[in-house]
């Protein structure tokens, strides 16, 4: 089974370097996005305690944010709608290959381009905005990264059933997702703490946990980062629901006739 998934996460890898929209929406939204904000916010300055620091330090946990949903959630939905309506899937299951092999191979695959993502994000950061990581929390921060990314697989895969077709795929996934990255705090932070209605909505979905766990290990102002027990549980919830709903509702079968 070992060999099999690892040849099932080879031909996603290039699956996914062949698809020119996984690509964009995967690898260039997000430095996109963090190029512009960087350049346009990144210099102005949070002051604490007598300390200050550039705004530009907490962009870059948010854009590492986006990427890990972009890599995981949105990469995964998207890529099996477009298998499933173009009837790959279908034919899979006449293949030795086992869905759960299958499955997990996409996931790792998930997974080599998050670390791809993060490393690059972190490169950027430094190397454009001087935006330094702390190297003690770097347990923590591995954590989360995994938490958060097996968690946004699952969810990419159980969202599928409610996709139509491989044309409304991307307006579906970045429907779902672009509203929680505004209540998340992934464009924009405030040294306050927010506490209004848009703050308690994103505190119930997973990305706002996940984007304050990341920015933990890169805020200067926190002297030592504790393991976001709380945080993790949320992520790790909603993980449990997207295996669950993977489990009943992933289609096999294209939804649509093509003609």
């Amino acid at each position: 089974m070992i060999a099999k998934t690892v040849s099932a996460a080879k031909y996603a890898l290039l699956s996914f370097r062949r698809n020119p929209a996984a690509t964009f929406f995967t690898v260039v939204f997000p430095v996109m996005f963090l190029v512009i904000f960087g350049f346009v916010f990144g210099n102005e300055n949070i002051e604490s305690d007598g300390n200050t620091v550039k705004v530009a330090t907490f962009i870059v946990p948010g854009i590492l944010t986006l990427s890990i949903v972009s890599a995981t959630f949105v990469n995964l939905a998207m890529g099996q709608v477009f298998r499933r309506e173009f009837g790959q899937l279908k034919r899979l299951r006449g293949t030795p290959l086992s869905p759960l092999a299958y499955m997990i191979g996409q996931i790792l695959a998930s997974l080599v381009i998050v670390v791809f993502m993060t490393i690059l994000v972190t490169i950027i950061g430094r190397v454009f905005f001087g935006v330094t990581f702390n190297l003690s929390s770097i347990g923590v921060f591995a954590l989360s990264v995994g938490i958060g990314s097996m968690a946004f697989s699952a969810l990419g895969l159980s969202v599928t059933a409610i996709i139509p077709n491989q044309d409304s795929a991307p307006a579906f996934t970045n429907a779902m997702v672009f509203p929680l990255y505004f209540v998340s705090d992934v464009f924009f932070f405030s040294e306050e703490e927010s506490t209004g209605f848009f703050s308690k909505v994103g505190d119930v979905f997973p990305i706002k946990p996940l984007n304050e766990s990341l920015r933990d290990s890169y805020n200067p102002f926190i002297e030592s980062v504790s393991v976001p027990w709380s945080k993790w549980a949320v992520v790790a919830a909603w993980g449990l629901f997207g295996v669950l709903a993977a489990a009943k509702f992933f289609k096999w079968t294209p939804q649509t006739e093509r003609r």
